[in-house]
């Protein structure tokens, strides 16, 4: 599936996984569960959890983490797929 397709899939999608004050480490393992049972994941970055760096940035870091890649960040929303 492109990238394109994954977008309009991605845009009815609930946000499921929040990322708090924290940052990515304590979600990790939650955004590979939810992946693992899901090809998308909703992803939103609180404010408080950018702490200087960006939602892109944020976004990469988790997915990386989480076996996953960057379908799109808008706002403080990012999109993973597995």
């Amino acid at each position: 599936m492109n990238r394109q397709e994954l977008r309009k899939r991605a845009h009815d999608l609930d946000v499921t996984l929040w990322v708090g004050k924290d940052g990515v480490d304590p979600v990790v393992e939650e955004a590979a569960d939810q992946l693992s049972d899901r090809d998308l994941l909703k992803v939103k970055f609180l404010r408080a959890s950018q702490g200087g760096t960006t939602v892109a940035d944020l976004a990469a870091d988790l997915a990386t983490r989480a076996d996953a890649e960057v379908v799109e960040t808008r706002g403080n929303t990012g999109v993973l797929h597995r």
